[in-house]
């Protein structure tokens, strides 16, 4: 029978071990103590920055509440540590808080300790810098795996936990082991496109008067397949072939168009309404962002690779449209790479790529004779964040460079800019994006506007008005559970300022392969995470931006990627972002109001282990039976009375859609 110690023998056992104090049975000469900063925090799953033995996440000597401490794990909320136990230990002891780095009474951050099948051992009040650490002393007998877990109130600005003087105890020879994630199948759900025709491309498009329109009709199905459109406007041009829509209209208006597809199966028919005025990007972007996977080595022969790919896998058959260089396209300020070395501008100003990017105009084209539009990055500041050059005080000749070559979107990045306007004024937040957004109304193309400023000042606020058709909401993502969910469930909230042309950007998609440079890896996020990342996303209205290398892609990254049920929700005309409507602890319901009366709803599970979640009709503003679909599996469930529930797993999603019963 093993023997249980009171907590403030816990707390000493350690020491009392050390200087031989502890007498009784022998297998208590045997204990051994294992200090948490001594175990493989690589392992660490965290919203920001790196976990580091005995300092803080900041890499400063860890401190909580005035105190020091010489031995500990610094993390930054949400984090997760789980250890195999192997149902050998007897005991955790940790003195826990917000590191006093931050600031007297700055960060939010709640501690827990869980067990087997993610039961609560103990949890803390919500602590904040400043607070006394507050000690932490448990049992372990027969459990396990432990999960040290970091979670915030709301945003997880400043939440700098510590787990100081954290240490596992065996009463005999033993050594927790950490781990990265509990396994998980990589189960596909989306089943396979059938083989008679579907179209998938969004069902409204907006384009400025006497600008150049590029429409791929978005079609699954075997091939040949032919196309056809019925009431296209005269300036308007369709391919039967390949499904492209090219030309211009000048008069403003809406027109209303049928669209066919059309194989040896079958016949698909959907409608199209055009919208010529003054908005574009009436859907989210759906696209390929170069950043996630290659950052600094991106190159021209990357981003072919990415448009080949994204017809190659059949990704364009459903509806995805943009392949977008980011950074370090242009030449770099100090760089001995040679490869960005070069003139920075022309004699009239104009900017000149750097030489991995030697004809932009050629590249434009090559993509846009894939039926793909194409985008690119820069900076209102001097430089970009990679230290390449950027816009200030050129952005009218960068507005007209980006036209001539052909560019369809703009990612403009706050970075260097800070130089110039601290951002602590709306209008100095405002500035730089209003001018850039003068420059691009002054060119004869429709370029989409994204702006990246991380959310400062409240830009879902203000973003529409200043001109702009997506804006970041939060700083950059990384593949982590505690970044992608810190992120993502942070959105409540955001839903009343989006709408079609103008949506909230919670950073690109982190799944398959990814890397911020030439290294990749598979992402680090669970199936089960990654599902929820894509429903999320997708009831966010958020633009979708795929980060990995499409060069790679495996098929369960495809099958989440290519599912048009899920696609729809994020592609629905009414524009409308999911509102979180109910939460249980770790359990939440968000709804998002679809076009044709039907109610898309996730039903989330942050916890850590699996539970039964449960949308309840009234909190949806529902009366009566309503008929329920599970969209990744594109199976009908039946038809509930009150509400419906389902068992979901860790970190897991079910999402639905919800019609009245007939």
């Amino acid at each position: 029978m093993k023997r249980i110690f009171p907590a403030s023998r816990l707390a000493l056992l350690p020491t009392l071990l050390a200087v031989g104090c502890l007498s009784g049975a022998g297998a208590l000469s045997a204990a051994t103590t294992n200090y948490l900063a001594d175990l493989d925090i690589s392992q660490v799953s965290q919203g920001w920055g790196e976990p580091h033995a005995n300092l803080s996440v900041d890499g400063h000597p860890l401190s909580i509440g005035g105190q020091k401490f010489a031995k500990g794990l610094g993390t930054h909320a949400v984090s997760e540590f789980i250890l195999d136990l192997g149902g050998h230990a007897d005991s955790f002891s940790a003195q826990v808080g917000v590191d006093d780095e931050v600031g007297q009474g700055r960060g939010a951050a709640i501690f827990k300790v869980l067990g087997d099948n993610g039961q609560i051992l103990w949890q803390s009040k919500e602590l904040h810098s400043g607070d006394a650490p507050v000690p932490v002393n448990l049992p372990l007998t027969d459990v396990k795996r432990l999960i040290l877990a970091v979670e915030v109130p709301e945003a997880i600005d400043f939440a700098h936990a510590d787990w100081a003087d954290a240490y596992v105890v065996y009463g005999k020879k033993g050594r927790p082991k950490a781990i990265s994630s509990i396994h998980e199948e990589a189960v596909i759900l989306t089943p396979k496109s059938a083989p008679t025709p579907r179209i998938n491309s969004t069902s409204v498009v907006g384009e400025r008067p006497g600008h150049e329109l590029l429409y791929t009709i978005a079609a699954t199905g075997d091939r040949p397949m032919t196309f056809a459109a019925d009431n296209l406007p005269a300036g308007l041009l369709l391919d039967p072939q390949t499904g492209r829509i090219t030309g211009t209209l000048s008069d403003k208006g809406e027109y209303a168009v049928t669209l066919h597809a059309k194989n040896a199966l079958g016949e698909a028919v959907r409608p199209l309404k055009i919208v010529v005025g003054s908005q574009i990007g009436l859907t989210p972007a759906l696209g390929w962002n170069s950043w996630n996977c290659f950052a600094s080595a991106v190159t021209a022969e990357k981003v072919k690779a990415a448009a080949d790919a994204m017809v190659s896998s059949g990704l364009i058959n459903h509806g995805w449209t943009y392949i977008n260089i980011d950074d370090f396209w242009e030449v770099h300020h100090d760089s001995k790479d040679p490869t960005l070395q070069g003139p920075q501008r022309d004699a009239s100003g104009h900017i000149i790529p750097n030489p991995r990017f030697p004809d932009m105009k050629g590249l434009a084209d090559y993509v846009h004779a894939k039926g793909l539009r194409i985008g690119l990055y820069s900076s209102p500041g001097p430089w970009t964040c990679g230290g390449c050059v950027a816009s200030w005080q050129h952005e009218e000749q960068d507005a007209q460079s980006y036209a001539q070559w052909g560019f369809d979107y703009l990612k403009y990045d706050w970075c260097s800019y800070g130089g110039i306007d601290k951002g602590d004024t709306l209008a100095g937040l405002q500035k730089p994006y209003q001018v850039m957004r003068a420059a691009l109304d002054k060119v004869n193309r429709d370029i989409l506007f994204s702006f990246c400023q991380y959310g400062m000042g409240n830009v879902w606020e203000w973003g529409a008005a200043v001109g702009g058709n997506s804006w970041r909401t939060t700083g950059d993502i990384n593949d982590s559970w505690g970044s992608m969910a810190g992120i993502g469930f942070r959105q409540n909230g955001h839903e009343k300022y989006a709408g079609p042309g103008h949506f909230n950007d919670p950073d690109m998609l982190v799944v398959g392969k990814v890397g911020w440079g030439p290294s990749l890896h598979p992402t680090h996020l669970t199936p089960n995470e990654q599902y929820t990342h894509i429903s999320l996303w997708c009831l966010l209205a958020s633009p979708l931006l795929i980060g990995c290398d499409m060069t790679q892609l495996d098929p369960f990254t495809f099958s989440l990627l290519s599912n048009d049920e899920v696609l729809e929700v994020n592609q629905d005309p009414l524009g409308h972002q999911a509102a979180r409507i109910a939460v249980k602890g770790s359990l939440e319901v968000w709804a998002k109001d679809m076009q044709d009366g039907s109610k898309a709803v996730g039903l989330f599970n942050r916890g850590y282990g699996s539970a039964t979640v449960t949308a309840n009709w009234a909190d949806l503003g529902l009366t009566g039976k309503q008929k329920v679909r599970d969209l990744w599996r594109q199976q009908d469930l039946g038809e509930f009375g009150d509400s419906y529930s389902a068992e979901v797993p860790r970190h897991g999603v079910v999402l639905i859609r919800v019609w009245p019963a007939k």
